[in-house]
């Protein structure tokens, strides 16, 4: 029986959970690198970064998801690329592509 595209761990392969996690791990990085500069930014600045954060953040608790198999690879994908459309919406400084592109 199959619950909303939930993929039971065991399917899989290990490699791809490490690397789910690994990703996770690179996107928390990153995101606390960039909270100290948080405070010293601009008023103007200061929210928009902090949604860009936030969003990170939500990308890396999808790769944690992926990993624990709680949710398919294809629901990984369609959550980075509704992550890469916020970030990339009008006033919103450029990104490079998050999701592994699989």
């Amino acid at each position: 029986m199959r619950i909303a595209n939930w993929t039971p761990r065991k399917l899989i392969p290990s490699w791809r959970r490490a690397r789910a996690r690994r990703y996770a791990q690179v996107l928390d990085e990153v995101v606390n690198s960039q909270l100290e500069l948080l405070p010293r930014l601009p008023a103007y600045l200061r929210q928009r970064c902090a949604d860009h954060l936030a969003e990170l953040v939500l990308l890396g608790q999808a790769y944690r998801h992926f990993a624990a198999g709680w949710i398919s690879h294809r629901e990984l994908e369609h959550r980075g690329r509704a992550t890469l459309h916020r970030l990339a919406e009008p006033g919103c400084v450029p990104v490079v592509q998050l999701a592994d592109g699989e």
